[in-house]
């Protein structure tokens, strides 16, 4: 034991004194937070640019269906034809020429409207005018049949349900989408620190391994406790580094803010017309329901669900790392490593988003190699503390398992040089 604890002092302070790791470890919250300020600087740069559309209605029907916004602006040609809109408004740096033709009934002018751009028209831009002219001809076809418009305005219901548990909480239609959004954030996390941290692992094995120095080491060193020590070590860097992050990105997010006077707030970042018909009971519902989400617990089982997933998968990288001699090699056992987590990451976005409590979801949450990520997006949409604790334990024991299948693979590789294994030699080592 003693060994195991002097080699996992090594490696955690092998990891946490490298330049490039303090670099990493500063720049990486910086550059987290940067690239949240720039998105949301473009975002409100995009949503205040100016466009102004050219409009070419020879019916004469839709003078009054256009009506411009803040950002929207629309400029009626008339006394001309069609070629000469086009010029004017490509001379006019116009976002586009709406062009209306005059025809014999609205079925036929409803399949003619055309708009003319150049290159990719707003998506926004065009939607707009889309509902806009799509409302004025609905009315047109209402009135042409003797309906009332004024009636049916009248008859108009703004139906505004308030949603409630059994419990009597209120919560909101976004629910769902706020704990897929905070789960989906933790399973993405986990998967890219495994990868990263994992591959870490099988770096320093190759090292070790292409220096020779693993020779001098294993003399004085059981092999288990060198793999074993090397994944506590760099996982003790990796939770170090999280948490750095953590703290570095919080003070980071909160001195851009004051600095720069950008508000990350939902109202700041909401379409603005969307956020003026909002209802501000469902805005205080979705603030309810993140402030219900079980914060703590997805910490905490953030960090036991790396710890568990982290061993599990950095055995298997260890055991990689022993068996080849550079990582050029690795490539060809790489395939079934990322096969889980990915198929983690597809399970976790469209199954436990449509179902968190179906049988898919509840499976993949408790089998070790998708259990880390899948349990993960899981958490947010309430999981018994029983069913988190067994998944909990089914990991651990599955490591237990893995990590004595991979000493074996480690012990023999990591002294083995000059030929590249195959599965098939990986599966005769396991039986030495």
């Amino acid at each position: 034991m003693n060994n195991l604890s002097l080699i996992i002092k090594r490696e955690f302070n092998s990891k946490v004194r490298k330049k490039s790791f303090i670099i990493m470890t500063i720049l990486s919250p910086l550059i987290i937070v940067a690239m949240i300020f720039l998105v949301v600087f473009l975002s409100n740069l995009n949503r205040e640019e100016s466009r102004t559309v050219g409009v070419f209605d020879e019916s004469g029907l839709f003078f009054d269906a256009l009506e411009e916004t803040e950002t929207l602006r629309f400029n009626f040609l008339t006394d001309i034809d069609l070629e000469t809109a086009k010029t004017i408004s490509q001379e006019s740096n116009f976002h586009g020429l709406l062009y209306i033709p005059s025809a014999n009934s609205l079925e036929e002018l409803d399949r003619r409207i055309q708009f003319f751009v150049e290159g990719s028209p707003n998506i926004g831009t065009v939607q707009y005018i889309e509902k806009s002219l799509s409302a004025k001809l609905t009315n047109m076809r209402l009135e042409i049949a003797g309906v009332d418009l004024r009636s049916i305005e009248s008859s108009r219901s703004n139906m505004d349900i308030t949603i409630e548990n059994y419990q009597g909480q209120q919560t909101s239609i976004m629910s769902s989408w706020i704990k897929a959004i905070f789960g989906g954030a933790a399973g993405y996390l986990l998967m890219m620190f495994i990868i990263i941290y994992g591959n870490m692992v099988m770096r320093s094995v190759i090292e070790e391994k292409t220096n020779r120095i693993i020779e001098i080491i294993i003399s004085s060193v059981k092999p288990y406790h060198l793999m074993m020590g090397k994944i506590i070590g760099t996982s003790l860097a990796g939770v170090t580094q999280f948490l750095i992050w953590v703290v570095l990105g919080g003070i980071f997010m909160v001195i851009a803010t004051m600095v720069f006077g950008v508000q990350l707030e939902p109202s700041a970042m909401a379409n603005q017309e969307m956020m003026d018909q909002a209802n501000t009971s469902a805005m205080q519902a979705i603030v309810y329901d993140i402030a219900r989400l079980p914060i703590a617990t997805l910490i905490v089982s953030f960090l036991i669900f790396f710890i568990g997933g982290y061993f599990l998968y950095s055995s298997i990288y260890a055991a990689i790392g022993a068996a080849v001699d550079n990582e050029t090699d690795t490539q060809q056992f790489m395939f079934p490593i990322i096969i889980p987590l990915m198929l983690a990451m597809y399970v976790g976005f469209f199954a436990v988003i449509e179902n968190p409590h179906g049988t898919v979801s509840v499976v993949f949450s408790h089998i070790p190699l998708t259990s880390p990520i899948v349990m993960l997006m899981r958490i947010p949409f309430g999981v018994p503390w029983w069913e988190i604790l067994i998944s909990m334990l089914v990991l651990f024991a599955t490591f237990a398992l893995v990590v004595w299948f991979a000493a074996k693979i480690y012990r023999v590789g990591i002294l083995m040089y000059g030929k590249k294994p195959t599965y098939k030699e990986l599966y005769k080592w396991l039986k030495y």
